[in-house]
């Protein structure tokens, strides 16, 4: 497969991604759509804030995992045409759960309130 095809496919998909997620983030606690885990599904305001802040930080890591795909792709087509696409996708998700885990632990307290 062309480097340049497979960066597209990977790392422009979790970037597209992101642009949905962060112009359409879910409204109400849903089972399908949006940063879903036990803690943000306990109520509105931690899913508000928890989408919130996943959209932006993952528009904001995809961007710039898209970019350097794009670059190393021109650089060293070998090189991306092997797993590094896949790793840039894994650390942008990794980074942006991580960040807003942090954020809601900062924020929340374990049964959903706000700390002042």
């Amino acid at each position: 497969m062309d480097a340049f095809i497979y960066v597209l496919s990977v790392n422009g998909l979790i970037f597209f991604l992101s642009i949905i997620f962060y112009f359409f983030p879910p409204k109400k606690i849903n089972s399908i759509y949006g940063y879903r885990t036990h803690r943000t599904m306990q109520n509105n305001d931690i899913w508000s804030f928890a989408n919130s802040l996943f959209g932006i930080t993952l528009l904001k890591y995809a961007g710039v995992g898209f970019i350097a795909a794009l670059l190393l792709t021109f650089i060293n087509e070998a090189l991306m045409n092997s797993w590094f696409s896949m790793a840039f996708m894994i650390f942008t998700l990794l980074i942006a759960v991580i960040s807003t885990e942090k954020e809601l632990n900062k924020n929340f307290d374990d049964e959903g309130n706000k700390k002042n």
